[in-house]
């Protein structure tokens, strides 16, 4: 005859409901978003009161590139924060759930929060902050540029063609298009301008400017090692300028999940009461 083993089975049953919450990690990331752009335009605002064209005047340029990752940090934390926190709270509540499955879920919906946010703001949130930014600088420069449309290299034709003597402006220009073409070629293919470039720039700039051959070619060196030393400015300038925005995305991904593992303990009153309930067994021994 079978004899009962009196066993209980202690397998935890599920529930069918899904572990995410979409609207809830939907209504964080919109939040983070617009959080994101109201926090960049005060900062677009505080930039350009802090610095100044002219010499002497404001805070140095490395200040300002420390001080502007810094905020980059702070706003990936206020914003990434305040999305993590509502797609926590605002959740629904899972019954039947170990409490630390709870956890995990409330970190995830965090996380996914800010996900959804990086993704959705780097598209939407691109263009508004690329027009804020753009009209302030388009007004700050608009009288030095109301007429002509000049890009970087175009001020190193400038520097070799300066002269006293007014050339025809048809050829000039030209001769600076020209200019512009061989310097955005070259550093394009290499660090540097090749010998055969440099000698064809020695003798346009003597023959355009007058100087002699010697003059030209110290000008010519003189340009292009002031052209070198902007591209590498420019270089090491956006290589900062992707680590700070890296440092922040991953500190706004951390806030993000805290502070959605905060939010979703208090939708459950919950929050605090684990450690406790840990804690309390080791001092009663």
């Amino acid at each position: 005859m079978e004899q009962s083993t009196g066993a209980v089975s202690t397998e935890r049953i599920e529930p069918t409901t899904s572990g995410v919450s979409w609207a809830a990690v939907i209504a964080g990331a919109a939040a983070s978003c617009a959080l994101t752009l109201l926090l960049l335009s005060f900062g677009a605002g505080m930039g350009f009161a802090v610095v100044s064209p002219w010499g002497g005047r404001g805070v140095s340029s490395s200040t300002f590139e420390i001080g502007t990752g810094l905020y980059f940090i702070v706003m990936a934390m206020i914003s990434s924060a305040v999305g993590g926190y509502l797609a926590g709270r605002l959740r629904t509540k899972w019954t039947g759930i170990h409490t630390t499955e709870v956890q995990f879920r409330d970190t995830a919906h965090g996380f996914l929060a800010w996900a959804v946010a990086s993704v959705v703001g780097a598209v939407l949130l691109a263009s508004p902050a690329s027009t804020l930014i753009g009209s302030a600088l388009s007004g700050a420069s608009q009288v030095a540029a109301t007429s002509v449309q000049a890009s970087p290299v175009d001020s190193y034709a400038d520097m070799l063609l300066r002269s006293d003597n007014r050339a025809d402006q048809q050829q000039l220009s030209e001769t600076r298009g020209e200019i512009a073409r061989l310097f955005t070629t070259s550093f394009r293919d290499g660090n540097d301008i090749n010998a055969a470039d440099r000698v064809y720039l020695v003798k346009l700039v003597s023959s355009r400017t007058g100087l002699s051959q010697s003059d030209a070619e110290k000008r010519v060196n003189d340009v292009v090692t002031r052209a070198k030393t902007d591209l590498d400015k420019a270089r090491k300038t956006a290589m900062q300028t992707a680590i700070w925005l890296t440092l922040s995305l991953f500190i706004g991904a951390f806030c993000a999940a805290l502070a959605a593992l905060e939010g979703g303990g208090l939708r459950d009153g919950t929050w605090g009461k684990t450690a406790i309930r840990q804690v309390a067994p080791a001092r009663q021994i």
